[in-house]
């Protein structure tokens, strides 16, 4: 066995399938150019999706405690989450991560983002969340950053080599369209990118498919999610039932070349205390939708 830093343990060939695809995340690789046999996930679940890194928004099971919301991911056949804080608190305590990792090895699950953080002015503040991320192993953090927070993000996207993903929250939000978040990050490190919740973009009447064109190559997050209205108040539904066409996303993300190390994160927010039935629901379209692109 080989002792993990943070305080949790892998195998010889796991270390190495971690390392193979951490070095490829480094050199631009996208999930289309790793070999399925040394990506982060069984190999089923890499097929059934396409070769796409398919996960979950814990937010998604919140009626639930961090343990029930593991067990669910897992029993939904996903390998990568992406938490919000109350399922993993900002914590910097190598004790709570290793608990943590601990968990996540047990469902064989990884961490492919957490958020949505709010990020201000005070840089001591703001690097808590960093030195929490890079000992729980977070690579993506997605974000509600202030105009005044970027030039201490800057700074640190640049020390901790940890991205940030910049979240748009729909209508009448900081940032409700793309050309908001182009021009936040505007001479900005490229580590400082954008997170799309495509739900909140067809409440903010913009094209899901669209925007992850725009967004393009500093994509490093999103939310796969629908609703039945492209207006504020609008209902949420099952993938592909209302204006997400999923095929489209997932074609464009392969387009973009959507990296290896991103988090794609289904995210269902109806029917918070039964979920299950419709997250499946959703997680079939998105597998029919990813296999089809991934064979074109």
């Amino acid at each position: 066995m080989i002792n993990d830093p943070r305080g949790s343990a892998m195998t010889r060939r796991g270390f190495a399938k971690k390392s193979i695809l951490s070095a490829a995340a480094a050199a631009g690789a996208t999930w289309f150019d790793i070999p399925r046999l040394l990506a982060d996930g069984p190999s089923e679940t890499m097929k059934k999706y396409g070769g796409f890194p398919m996960g979950l928004q814990s937010y998604s099971l919140r009626a639930f405690g961090v343990d029930g919301a593991l067990e669910k991911t897992a029993a939904l056949g996903l390998h990568h989450i992406e938490f919000f804080r109350a399922h993993y608190p900002i914590i910097p305590d190598p004790k709570r991560v290793a608990e943590m990792n601990a968990k996540l090895k047990k469902h064989d699950i990884s961490i492919s983002s957490h958020g949505v953080q709010s990020f201000k002015g005070d840089h001591q503040e703001n690097r808590k969340m960093f030195e929490f991320a890079k000992m729980a192993g977070i690579k993506n953090i997605s974000a509600n950053p202030t105009a005044e927070a970027f030039e201490s993000l800057d700074r640190l996207v640049k020390e901790f080599d940890i991205r940030i993903a910049i979240h748009n929250h729909g209508p009448g939000a900081l940032y409700d369209k793309p050309s908001d978040v182009w021009k936040a990050v505007a001479g900005y490190d490229r580590r400082i990118g954008f997170c799309a919740d495509l739900g909140h973009y067809i409440r903010s009447g913009v094209d899901p498919v669209e925007v992850t064109y725009t967004l393009g190559d500093r994509l490093y997050g999103v939310h796969l999610k629908d609703f039945d209205q492209m207006k504020k108040k609008a209902h949420g539904v099952i993938i592909g039932q209302g204006h997400l066409d999923v095929v489209g996303v997932f074609r464009a993300l392969k387009k973009i070349g959507f990296p290896a190390d991103g988090a794609l994160s289904l995210e269902y927010e109806e029917n918070p205390n039964d979920p299950i039935a419709d997250i499946k629901a959703c997680l079939e379209v998105a597998a029919e939708s990813a296999q089809k692109v991934a064979s074109e």
